[in-house]
């Protein structure tokens, strides 16, 4: 190379060092919050609001990101101050020793080290007058919306929501904000609020649009929404004909949509916007139990067979395969439901199913077939009846039997959880009566069943959660050998009591020609304790203990027997369930020994 080409490369490269030394480092050093009074609350309203504090959390110091959170930290601050009720705040956001507000966010320095967040929250604002006019027959205002109480912002939006909405289940779909008068008085902390409506006029149901159907006849859309159409206006029955249709699992989203203008004379139109899923769905599920094998359940589903949203549905399942003491059960059941028959909250369903259980003394096949009923009475409380025939062939060393009847399953479900799958929270009660008519030998009796759990968390929600189970069963009428076998009762295995083999606790009878069998009870009591704690964002650890008893003419007695066990657990949140991995060991009782695993998605209730 020559020589004036070399200096010019040495010159270049010796610029672009110098250029890159020369650079300022964007890295924020220090972040301060001083939030003036005591109140720990405000303080973490303040942090939690910071747009800066998030960044600084996720190490970004792009110092024109920084200048552009800063700058609407003033807004974001300000609207948390607000709705904890103070409205008097001094707010100073400092940058390197200079106020945010005068720093331009597109010409930031090249560099930030220190910024400062100060804030004087003021005193809490109390309501004086607070006017809401008119009210809707049946108003209920938020409880602390009174004079007196805490002026929090978000008190008047509930306030202004819930009397709205109150005038729509009037009938007065174009109820809306006429005026609102809010005054700050700040040299008495008081806050006064005035707000004015306008209901509008009395209006009916209009007719029932359908838009973005495909497969799903229009006529049926309608049928399942179940809008009154002619009828008196009402925001309830309007979400409630949403729900109908959502809860088919034939639309990825449903929405009915009010029109803008009113059919004379009061008629207002409303639009069904759906969208459809794809007709088919498949789902896969595996448990692991290492005494009880593996199970392994599968169904096929078709969301919509006919156009009408008839739902075929194939489940199969095989249980206990390599069980250590029982044989492989297996089943198959085919379903054919229909909404919206009867009424639009009830669904009407066949269903054919084959099982075969192999228990350690004794096995057994059924056939079930049934026609059943289901209502929704509101989101939290759903019903169920229906009209079986079940025939059994069950065999044990003494022999062969045969069982047929028919009857009358009927059940109610009450589920207050706020989530099915992982309840930090409330309640689930479901109850079942069964009562059966047999055939030759077969007894005639009533079948019910109990099962019930209580979640209840401690300190932070979800953070340390107890969870209580209780679940009971017994059949009545009906002598124990003149039972179907599938309506006794057995104990033990991960949906009972953990420790112990599936299905290891039942009644021992002695046959005839003389060999001492075990089939289940007709009395079954069992009770969980769980107490969940989560240690971080994905994982929890939880310790249980479980009980469980099954007698042959009593709950606890003498012809009864009961066993227990103990474990932990790991838990680890995938978004849409725990996968949950429990270890455990018998306590008491005779039918478990040694120490058993149990692995599956979901709580264990």
């Amino acid at each position: 190379m020559p020589a004036a080409g070399k200096i010019w490369v040495l010159r270049t490269v010796g610029l672009a060092l110098g250029i890159l030394v020369a650079m300022p480092v964007s890295a924020l050093e220090k972040l301060g919050f001083s939030v003036a009074g005591a109140d720990e609350r405000v303080a973490d309203a303040v942090r939690r609001a910071s747009l800066v504090a998030g960044l600084h959390a996720q190490a970004e110091d792009d110092p024109q990101d920084l200048i552009a959170a800063a700058r609407a930290d003033y807004g974001a601050i300000l609207s948390a101050l607000y709705s904890l009720g103070h409205y008097s705040a001094v707010i100073s956001i400092k940058v390197d020793g200079r106020e945010a507000a005068e720093i331009s966010a597109i010409d930031p320095p090249g560099s930030i080290s220190q910024i400062d967040v100060r804030v004087d929250p003021g005193p809490p604002f109390r309501f004086g007058t607070v006017t809401v006019v008119p009210l809707a027959p049946g108003t209920t205002l938020p409880a602390d919306f009174r004079r007196g109480g805490v002026a929090r912002s978000g008190l008047i939006s509930e306030a202004l929501d819930a009397t709205v909405l109150s005038w729509r289940n009037n009938g007065y779909a174009k109820a809306s904000l006429a005026a609102e008068d809010v005054v700050a008085d700040h040299a008495t902390s008081r806050l006064d609020v005035e707000l004015t409506l306008n209901p509008g006029p009395r209006l009916r149901f209009g007719a029932l649009a359908v838009e973005g159907e495909t497969r799903m006849r229009e006529r049926r859309v309608r049928k399942i929404a179940g809008l009154p159409e002619g009828e008196v206006f009402s925001d309830a029955e309007l979400r409630r004909a949403e729900k109908r249709l959502r809860r088919t699992g034939i639309f990825s989203s449903a929405n009915l949509v009010e029109d803008e203008a009113i059919t004379a004379p009061d008629l207002l139109g409303i639009t069904a916007q759906v969208v459809e899923q794809k007709p088919r769905r498949y789902s896969l599920g595996v448990e692991v139990a290492s005494l009880d094998g593996v199970s392994i359940t599968g169904s096929w589903l078709h969301r919509n067979l006919l156009g009408g949203g008839e739902r075929l549905g194939l489940m199969g399942q095989i249980t206990n395969i390599g069980a250590g003491e029982s044989g492989v059960d297996y089943g198959l059941e085919l379903t054919l439901d229909r909404p919206a028959t009867l009424t639009p909250d009830t669904t009407a369903g066949l269903v054919l199913g084959y099982a075969h259980l192999d228990e350690v003394d004794s096995s057994l096949d059924a056939i079930e077939f049934g026609l059943r009923f289901s209502h929704v009475f509101s989101d939290n409380l759903t019903g169920r009846i229906g009209l079986t025939y079940d025939y059994l062939i069950a065999r044990d060393p003494g022999g062969s039997f045969s069982f047929r009847n028919l009857s009358v399953p009927i059940g109610l479900t009450w589920d207050k959880r706020d989530v099915a799958n992982n309840a930090t929270k409330g309640f689930y009660l479901d109850l079942t009566a069964k009562p059966f008519a047999g055939f030759g030998t077969t007894g005639t009796g009533l079948r019910t069943t109990l099962d019930g759990r209580i979640y209840r968390s401690i300190g932070e929600p979800g953070r340390l959660v107890v969870a209580a189970r209780a679940q009971l069963g017994a059949v009545l009428g009906s002598d124990l050998l003149e039972t179907p076998w599938d309506d006794l009762f057995f104990s033990g295995g991960s949906g009972t009591v953990r420790g112990h083999p599936y299905h290891s606790l039942g009644v021992e009878i002695t046959r005839d020609t003389g060999p001492v069998v075990q089939i289940g009870g007709n009395y079954f009591l069992a009770g969980s304790l769980e107490l969940r704690a989560r240690v971080s964002e994905r994982f929890g650890l939880v310790g249980f203990v479980d009980w469980g008893s099954v007698g042959l003419d009593s709950f606890t007695g003498a012809f009864s027997n009961s066993h227990a066990g103990a474990g932990i657990g790991l838990r680890y949140d995938t978004g849409f369930g725990p996968i949950r991995a429990d270890v455990a060991a018998p306590i008491s009782g005779t039918t478990g020994d040694g120490v058993q695993f149990y692995i599956g998605l979901g709580q264990s209730f």
